[in-house]
């Protein structure tokens, strides 16, 4: 296939951020089309943005440190932050006030809401696991459980709001799975290295993680290995289509951004837009682009289908009316 033939992807470059952008959420597509991304930064500044044109809509202020993990929650009303300032934050997505900030002892490094959007998890430096009910103010800001298990430091967590579980993992090499009821760890997904990222798919059927060269494609119903896949890189993050066909993959040792086969495992293209390392990607929930958050501090918004009109690209003219 010629050059000539194939439009060329031009990434959408959002800009606000001071520092290196290290977490990525989109929201779900709301009922009137619109969806929303969340984004995690250094700056110690979290930002919210319109998801299809990457325009910005709000900025959370107050913490004291660098922001590690950002979340929405479903209903996309509130939003909740982990940060090197030892706390982790609740925010109104409409005001941008702080509804609730919860102590720690050490930095936060993930977070993340239930289902219901009444509770939320973090775990970070410590080892521990917390779980903070959002409804209870009798507390005052203390967690309602918490559990240890982990021997080394939690760099991410996930609620899966579907199978009410709560996913754990870092540095020492495990996935975990807990009952939010009672705080027992009732599954593991072990791997062999330092767990960079782990998220749950659009529709919660897998669970992606990374750990040095390797993608691993978990069962998010029976915590079972269906695909690993070895590549040439170390990978910081992956983020699955949701209609499974392919996978975007950032490298923490280089600026480009890779495109795989879900099934074959082939590498299908390779973009460069970033001037500093990718730290984390996420595909929108309709599939259509994905993004990505560097080193360099930028968030670039990149087309699936690059030519197609869509959000702010205007399309290559050869699209059916």
């Amino acid at each position: 296939m010629s050059m000539a033939s194939t439009p060329r992807a031009i990434p959408l470059t959002c800009s606000g951020h001071t520092r290196p952008v290290v977490d990525l959420q989109f929201s779900r597509v709301m009922s009137d089309g619109s969806y929303y991304m969340i984004s995690a930064c250094k700056d110690g500044n979290p930002m919210l943005r319109d998801g299809q044109t990457g325009d910005w809509i709000g900025t959370f202020i107050g913490h004291k440190g660098a922001v590690w993990s950002a979340r929405m929650s479903t209903d996309v009303t509130r939003a909740v932050t982990a940060s090197a300032d030892f706390t982790a934050k609740v925010w109104d997505t409409y005001t941008g006030d702080i509804l609730a900030s919860f102590p720690h002892q050490h930095i936060v490094r993930g977070c993340d809401f239930s289902g219901d959007g009444s509770r939320i998890v973090t775990g970070g430096m410590e080892k521990k696991l917390r779980i903070f009910d959002l409804n209870r103010d009798d507390l005052a800001g203390q967690p309602i459980l918490s559990a240890d298990g982990h021997t080394s430091v939690i760099r991410n967590v996930v609620w899966d709001g579907a199978r009410n579980m709560i996913l754990s993992s870092g540095d020492d090499m495990e996935i975990r799975v807990w009952d939010p009821r009672s705080f027992n760890q009732v599954h593991s997904c072990k791997m062999d290295g330092p767990i960079a990222s782990m998220e749950l798919s659009a529709d919660g059927q897998y669970i992606t993680s990374t750990t040095g060269k390797s993608v691993y494609f978990w069962d998010a119903q029976t915590y079972t290995l269906r695909k690993h896949i070895k590549t040439e890189y170390d990978v910081s993050a992956v983020s699955l289509h949701p209609n499974h066909t392919r996978f975007v993959a950032g490298g923490s040792s280089d600026l480009w951004v890779r495109i795989y086969d879900f099934e074959s495992g082939r590498e299908l293209e390779v973009y460069k837009g970033h001037h500093g390392p990718v730290h984390t990607v996420s595909y929108s929930p309709d599939g259509e682009l994905y993004a990505t958050g560097s080193e360099d501090g930028t968030i670039r918004l990149w087309q699936t289908t690059p030519g197609k009109r869509y959000g702010l690209w205007q399309g290559d003219g050869n699209e059916d009316a």
